[in-house]
């Protein structure tokens, strides 16, 4: 454990970010999860719509730099190529 006052500090306040990092991309996975079932489901409209979510989540992820921005647009390039395949 630290002993400097600063650095206690910024143990702290490297817990909180951690958990807040952690509950979006937890957030952010259940919402692809969800869409790739309705995808299985053959659910279109509810896939696009999951799909608007998941564009809002990663950009908003993407920008926190919670996520890389370049992975952001290669999970959703990937997301947006299987709904296509679909209908």
């Amino acid at each position: 454990m630290a002993n400097i006052k600063s650095a206690i500090k910024r143990i702290d306040l490297t817990r909180k970010q951690t958990l807040r990092n952690k509950s979006v991309r937890t957030n952010l996975k259940s919402t692809i999860r969800k869409f790739e079932a309705a995808l299985e489901a053959n659910q279109v409209d509810e896939a696009r719509a999951l799909l608007r979510d998941i564009d809002k989540k990663l950009k908003n992820a993407s920008k926190k730099n919670i996520i890389h921005k370049n992975a952001a647009g290669r999970k959703l390039s990937r997301l947006t190529k299987r709904l296509n395949s679909i209908g």
